[in-house]
């Protein structure tokens, strides 16, 4: 999907978490700007705490963001939400979002 799909479907549900998730991961790629990035992920970070790879993609727009003390909580609670097994799926993301983690100490 392209960024005006992504953005399309914000409008219609702003409270969908893949539209948010969908968005945020496109402005990343492509990117864009951090700030619009973390705050769409952010949203869907918070409409699901367990999706691993949306607390993926905010923390390295927080790191984008120069903000990495704000990256080392969203990594940490991702990589619970995988391990816990309260996610669906995710555990693949673990090493690199614990590499990630690690760099940031």
């Amino acid at each position: 999907m392209d960024i005006e799909a992504f953005r399309q479907m914000v409008a219609k549900n702003p409270k969908g978490f893949l539209g948010r998730y969908g968005l945020g991961n496109k402005i990343l790629q492509e990117g864009g700007n951090y700030e619009e990035a973390a705050e769409h992920l952010r949203v869907a970070v918070e409409l699901d705490p367990v999706h691993v790879a949306s607390h993926l993609a905010l923390a390295r727009a927080l790191i984008g963001l120069k903000r990495p003390g704000d990256a080392k909580p969203v990594l940490q609670a991702g990589i619970d939400a995988a391990l816990s097994g309260r996610s669906n799926g995710g555990v693949d993301l673990v090493p690199e979002m614990q590499s990630i983690l690690r760099g940031l100490m």
